[in-house]
């Protein structure tokens, strides 16, 4: 059946200019970061995507490396973008990044000009796409000049393969460096992606500062903690779940300590005092203030981002709300 986007999506979302460019972005952005690889269903991936972007979420998120297997998660959408979506290419913000490990040998991870110019490459084949609106360097690279891998993303906006250039992982020192070197070079970075989170809040000792001074916007990913921060682990660790069977890097069965899951369980108290559920409320908190851009979402099925873009219908705190979180988050 041939896809025809809802005639409403734009009604309900909202969008947030990123820093100083011209470029609104969703508040709520998709991540195909998990359950959009090669092992996954099809048709459960198209059915979020669809109603994703029905919401009005116009940004699908993705990494060379996003699987299993790697670079999956773009054949996936490369799929789409031919049978559902070209209709709306020009309404949709596509990225991906380059950085971690994705094919053997000394050019297949980090972040030289060889690596960043042959995975954007491989990238636009397996989407099908002629250009990604943004590119991201994934990682900071120990080993290669920041000004080389900087030098690269710039080129590859002259070479017209992205339309803008973001960073994720560096941090304020390595991000203020980066952002000098490309004015310098004429391609202003648009946009940072660092984890952010309720439990994770490392961006507030530094890099919201940098980025705010230097209008770069900011998109934050693992927003809910890999389901830490909703009603998954309210009543113990599901077997299914990610913590159980070690399938993040970022949380696992041992990481969820009684002592987090009594935080989880008076934010959740908190929250239903509010009106929302417990994820509905992070993803309000992380866009508290208008300092980031937009939240980075995972789903594994509609549900979840049907639930998530409701989180927009309260994103205000009072005063006493914030203090109260912030004393449960110090217990």
């Amino acid at each position: 059946m041939i896809y025809q986007a809802a005639n409403n999506r734009y009604q309900a979302m909202k969008y947030n200019r990123t820093g100083n460019s011209g470029l609104m972005l969703p508040a709520l952005s998709l991540g195909l970061w998990h359950n959009f690889g090669g092992v996954d269903s099809f048709e459960n991936s198209r059915s979020m995507l669809r109603r994703a972007f029905d919401l009005g979420i116009t940004h699908f998120d993705l990494a060379n490396n996003y699987g299993p297997p790697p670079g999956s998660s773009e054949k996936m959408l490369g799929a789409l973008m031919k049978s559902d979506f070209a209709p709306y290419r020009d309404e949709l913000v596509i990225s991906t990044k380059a950085g971690y490990y994705m094919w053997e040998g000394p050019y297949g991870e980090w972040g030289s000009k060889k690596y960043l110019i042959a995975s954007l490459d491989q990238s636009l084949k397996r989407m099908g796409l002629d250009y990604v609106d943004i590119f991201y360097s994934h990682r900071p690279d120990p080993s290669t000049p920041l000004a080389e891998t900087m030098a690269a993303l710039d080129l590859l906006v002259k070479q017209g393969k992205a339309l803008y250039v973001g960073i994720s992982n560096y941090s304020p020192e390595q991000s203020k460096e980066a952002i000098k070197m490309l004015n310098d070079l004429g391609t202003p970075l648009l946009i940072h992606q660092p984890r952010y989170s309720m439990f994770d809040r490392w961006i507030e000792n530094g890099l919201q500062d940098v980025l705010l001074e230097n209008g770069v916007g900011s998109i934050a990913f693992c927003p809910l903690e890999q389901g830490l921060l909703t009603n998954k682990y309210l009543s113990g660790i599901p077997v299914n779940s990610r913590a159980a069977n070690n399938h993040s890097p970022f949380l696992s069965e041992e990481g969820i300590t009684a002592e987090k899951l009594s935080k989880v369980e008076h934010l959740n108290s908190l929250a239903k005092e509010r009106g929302q559920s417990l994820a509905q409320m992070a993803l309000a908190w992380v866009l508290r203030h208008g300092k980031v851009t937009s939240a980075l979402i995972g789903a594994s099925r509609v549900s979840q981002i049907e639930e998530n873009v409701k989180a927009l219908e309260q994103l205000e705190f009072s005063d006493e709300e914030l203090m109260l979180i912030d004393e449960i988050l110090s217990k």
